[in-house]
């Protein structure tokens, strides 16, 4: 089926805006890299400049820092593979670009560079060898105005509000919390009241949904740890970055628990168990945990709303006070029993500490 107009201008875009503030970080960094090649090197047209303040402007001051690294390096081997071309084959034939440009994908693939190095390095070759013939300095000055674009747009991008990119680690945990106490509270109600098997099937295809939700605050977390590398604020967002690591790790570990619990219940259930006490004690215990793992997040917004950092004691009390003791479990669902028993030890460690 052919793509309608519709998704062929989707594909143009993307779901967000970048930040004004970059855009605008981006335009001076092309202003000022524009001035000093004009200034330093006498160029009319500094291009080179202002595209590498283009390219290095990016989301964090790591990430501009790489990309101001691979731009130079490949600006710089591409210059090099083109003088070498050059001197066995001279200048006076066209087909002589084109073996520096094959040389130069060669070399990329060969030293594992980058997809910036990898693209950098035939277009450098392959300008020298053309423009640069009847441009005498030409290859030194691309080079110069590469590293002036590149410094320029790395100190741009620390100086002048550098980013700090927290928020997506915040929101992507807080909806994995409250993810996790619907689940446990699901869990819950198939224990107190008969639960179809349908249902039971759609609770554990909702549980595994609980990883794809994992994975993204995990990925949230990353992004923040990147733009606080080399950032000037990091100091200031080190203990809330640490934080966030932390519930990670906690939620994480709560995500395995929760998946094991539903689908043992799924693989065990039987009707009968709302009428045993145990699971009774189970499904209020399941409840407990639900409470808890939803007051993690809370505090810490509650907390980040009045400035505390994520230090301050909660306002409400967890509701795990003591740990459910088992004697003796029911002979006919003593599997299921001991199962979900041991598994909500396991939450219970990760959300009171008692080992």
């Amino acid at each position: 089926m052919a793509p309608t107009p519709s998704r062929l201008v989707a594909r143009l875009r993307q779901p967000s805006r970048l930040p004004l503030l970059q855009v605008v970080k981006t335009s001076l960094a092309v202003v000022v890299s524009w001035i000093l090649c004009f200034v330093i090197l006498d160029q009319a047209l500094p291009i080179f400049g202002a595209i590498a303040a283009l390219l290095v402007v990016q989301p964090s001051i790591n990430q501009s820092f790489g990309r101001g690294l691979e731009r130079s390096a490949g600006v710089v081997m591409g210059v090099a593979l083109a003088y070498g071309v050059g001197a066995l084959f001279g200048h006076d034939q066209t087909w002589i670009v084109l073996v520096a440009v094959i040389l130069a994908l060669l070399v990329a693939w060969v030293v594992r560079l980058t997809p910036t190095s990898s693209t950098q390095v035939p277009i450098s070759a392959m300008l020298v060898l053309s423009v640069g013939v009847v441009t005498p300095g030409y290859a030194f000055d691309r080079i110069i105005e590469t590293v002036i674009g590149a410094v320029i747009a790395l100190l741009v991008n620390a100086l002048i509000v550098p980013p700090v990119l927290l928020g997506p680690a915040h929101l992507a945990l807080g909806r994995l919390a409250r993810d996790l106490g619907a689940a446990l509270d699901s869990l819950a109600s198939a224990l107190e009241t008969p639960t179809s098997r349908v249902d039971l099937d759609a609770a554990l295809t909702r549980a595994r949904a609980l990883r794809d939700l994992q994975a993204r605050a995990a990925a949230g977390v990353t992004t923040g740890e990147e733009s606080l590398t080399l950032n000037p604020r990091a100091k200031r967002q080190r203990r809330i970055l640490e934080a966030d690591r932390a519930l990670l790790g906690t939620l994480s570990n709560l995500v395995h628990r929760v998946v094991a619990m539903t689908r043992s219940l799924r693989d065990n259930y039987d009707p009968d168990l709302v009428d045993d006490d145990v699971v009774a004690g189970i499904a209020d215990e399941l409840r407990r945990a639900a409470h808890d793992v939803r007051l993690l997040v809370h505090d810490r917004e509650e907390n980040a709303a009045s400035g505390s950092g994520g230090t301050a004691p909660a306002n409400e009390p967890p509701a795990l006070t003591a740990p459910l003791r088992v004697l003796a479990p029911g002979p006919e669902h003593w599997i299921l029993i001991g199962s979900l028993l041991e598994d909500l030890r396991r939450v219970r460690e990760e959300l009171v500490g008692d080992k």
